[in-house]
């Protein structure tokens, strides 16, 4: 559409450019022809004032002939006679030409009358040769025929006849010049007019092109403008010309894509955030980790060391009170050897358990499954505990559909889970208060749960028991690794060690294990 616009300005400058040069290409031949036509008459009029004159100049040689004898300026007057002929010719000449290019109207009279003029100017020159040849002795002055022939021919039809043909050609030369002003007057109207109407149109054509090329250039700036400010969703509207339609689609298709990169760029950055975010939380619980383990590990060092202290100076303590008496009985010795070797056993036992955790730590702890009877199992343990502990109830449920179920794992670690439990829950529990050992199997795995009737454990204690010399009650004895290695002995074996207390209503410790034996 805009290209038609500027074909239709362009088609109207073109008609005007072409209508002006037109105008001045006509305006330039008619002028052309005009200064021709002018000089044509210009020149005939030199030719017939040339004629005029040399024709005087004959007459007057010719009648010093008369005068003088026939044989003065006998040369001269031939060579008149030859420049008169060659006037003549020219202007018959020029009157022909003259008479094609304006027209007999406007040359009427010319060719004729200077046919009568040669032939005036033949016979004036014969009867100057007829009054020589005549011999006659009056006097010239006296002689008629001279006379007739200087006052009549001579002075008045050969002026009066060359009078006439230059004053014809002065008329022709004022009329060429005459057109040559009106044409020229015209030209200046004619361009006058031109201008005056072909200016305003020009503007007014000049306006209504840049009006058409405005709205849609400044439609196009306004939304580089509104990208540049960042308004991605400003889209350009697709009424403008066709001639502007890629630059709309490409515009549009551009703040479309920016607009995507925009909102990629605020979603990556959300993201990050939150990543950042979640890596900062993440940096926090590992350096609160860190801090709770380095806070345990220095507790461990701590508890470690009371418990190596405790046995150790009994031991010590035993040795020097024996070795301070000068006589020791045989029973004093024994009494002393017998407490030592119970403080030994107990750093035995407590060596035995951190070499367990140790190996755990380091992926070394070693088991030796096999299939267990688990109804077997689980009576030979109750009957145990019941024998160690007479002053609790030690009982066990059974839930098993199978009378016949085995476990594929290592009976002896699996004892000492047992024990740790059962020995745990005697502890904190009152005399004469019950022990439930609890046996259950689904589709997948066991489930053993030891039950007692104690004290609880407090909620903000629960996620602390499993940890290592974590003693709940300090009044108990105990080193504190029992639950610890529970639930090493528990994972070795691709299993899981759970509670659930209530306070002042005892608590659930529960032994899940796969019943299929695990990669």
């Amino acid at each position: 559409m805009f290209k038609r616009k500027l074909y239709l300005f362009a088609g109207a400058s073109s008609v005007a450019l072409v209508v002006v040069l037109l105008a001045a290409a006509v305006s330039a031949q008619i002028t052309r022809q005009n200064l021709s036509q002018s000089t044509m008459a210009q020149t005939l009029l030199i030719e017939h004032q040339q004629l005029s004159s040399i024709s005087y100049r004959l007459f007057k040689q010719l009648t010093d002939g008369l005068i003088f004898g026939q044989t003065a300026n006998q040369a001269e007057v031939r060579n008149k006679k030859e420049q008169i002929d060659e006037s003549l010719s020219n202007i018959r000449r020029l009157e022909l030409t003259q008479r094609e290019s304006l027209g007999a109207e406007a040359t009427r009279g010319s060719v004729e009358d200077t046919e009568d003029l040669a032939l005036l100017i033949t016979q004036i020159i014969e009867e100057f040769q007829s009054i020589a040849a005549s011999g006659s002795d009056v006097p010239l002055s006296r002689q008629e025929r001279v006379r007739t022939l200087l006052e009549v021919t001579i002075d008045n039809q050969f002026r009066e006849a060359i009078n006439d043909a230059v004053s014809r050609q002065s008329n022709v030369v004022a009329a060429i010049n005459a057109r040559i002003d009106t044409l020229n007057t015209a030209i200046v109207w004619f361009t006058a007019a031109f201008g005056l109407l072909g200016l305003p149109l020009i503007v007014l054509a000049c306006r209504w092109l840049i009006n058409q090329l405005y709205p849609p250039l400044q439609t196009i700036s306004s939304g580089a403008e509104a990208l540049a400010q960042g308004n991605y969703d400003h889209r350009l509207p697709d009424t403008l010309d066709q001639e502007f339609l890629p630059i709309v689609q490409s515009f549009n298709s551009m703040g479309r894509q920016l607009q995507e990169h925009k909102l990629m760029a605020e979603r990556s950055r959300k993201q990050l955030e939150f990543e950042v975010e979640q890596r900062t939380k993440e940096l926090m619980d590992a350096n609160n980790k860190l801090t709770d383990i380095d806070n345990r590990r220095r507790q461990f060092l701590a508890d470690l060391s009371h418990e190596l202290r405790t046995p150790l100076t009994v031991i010590r303590g035993e040795a020097q009170v024996t070795l301070r008496q000068p006589i020791v009985t045989e029973d004093a010795s024994r009494q002393t050897l017998e407490s030592i070797l119970s403080q030994a056993v107990g750093l035995s036992r407590l060596v035995d358990d951190l070499l367990l955790l140790a190996r755990a730590d380091s992926g070394q702890l070693v088991i030796e499954p096999q299939w267990i009877d688990m109804a077997s199992w689980l009576r030979q343990q109750t009957e145990h505990w019941q024998r160690l502990a007479p002053t609790h109830r030690i009982e066990m449920e059974w839930a098993f559909d199978d009378e016949g179920a085995q476990l594929y794992g290592d009976e002896q670690r699996l004892t000492q889970v047992i024990a740790i439990l059962v020995n745990n829950a005697v502890k904190y529990s009152d005399p004469n208060t019950r022990v439930m050992v609890k046996a259950s199997q689904s589709a997948t795995d066991f489930r053993i749960s030891v039950i007692d009737q104690g004290p609880g454990i407090s909620p903000s204690d629960l996620p602390y028991i499993f940890e290592r010399f974590v003693r709940i009650n300090r009044s108990i004895e105990g080193s504190g690794l029992g639950l610890a290695i529970a639930r090493t002995i528990a994972e070795a074996h691709h299993g899981e060690l759970s509670v659930d207390s209530v306070v002042g209503r005892g608590s659930t410790f529960t032994l899940t294990l796969p019943r299929e034996p695990q990669p």
